[in-house]
């Protein structure tokens, strides 16, 4: 094992994924289908937080290829990973305590999604497109880390060009990505874990 990461890393970032991905499939299932803002909104303050273990797990696996855009990368993933943590946690605590007033003002941590779905996409794009150039990664992480990046960017940018959230235009790419991303993280985690071998 690399002198830069650890056994006991690896296995926190295996399960840290796995349940990232779990949490991930809860948002969009309570989102998409239940329409309860109060799970969704709890399942989006978890699944984020619980994800940083595996971007900075492939992180630490393709900073030797370009520290530069690994750092980029990673530190882009976890402000979007804070940033829509802090968004859930806000939808949350507004299901908790409703407010009194009604507004569709965008959430002032997350407008539209931007740390959720931007960020996020482009750090996960990066990492992917490092990661295909390792061999310390499955081949499948860049190709399924490439779409899961770009579907993230395309769906912040529905939401921010098209209002209404409940929009195919909108509900497309979030679907996709409400798909991709758990996939990705449970591979991920079921990779680290070594479950593959």
């Amino acid at each position: 094992m690399d002198a830069g990461r650890s056994s006991d890393f690896e296995r926190f970032a295996g399960w840290a994924s796995i349940l990232a991905g779990i949490a991930g499939l809860g948002y969009a299932v309570a989102f998409v289908v239940l329409k309860n803002a109060g799970l969704s909104g709890l399942f989006l303050t978890l699944a984020p937080l619980l994800a940083t273990g595996g971007l900075v797990a492939v992180f630490n696996r393709v900073r030797a290829i370009d520290s530069g855009f690994a750092i980029l990368a990673v530190g882009l993933g976890i402000i979007g990973s804070l940033a829509a943590s802090t968004h859930g946690a806000y939808d949350l605590a507004n299901v908790l305590h409703p407010p009194t007033l009604e507004s569709d003002l965008p959430s002032a941590v997350d407008p539209r999604g931007f740390a959720t779905f931007g960020l996020t996409g482009i750090a996960v794009a990066i990492l992917a497109w490092l990661a295909g150039r390792t061999p310390d990664l499955p081949g499948w992480v860049r190709p399924l880390g490439l779409l899961l990046g770009v579907v993230l960017v395309v769906t912040w940018l529905a939401r921010l060009i098209v209002l209404d959230a409940t929009s195919l235009l909108v509900l497309g790419p979030a679907l996709v990505a409400g798909v991709l991303s758990p996939v990705f993280f449970l591979g991920l985690g079921a990779w680290l874990l070594r479950w593959r071998r």
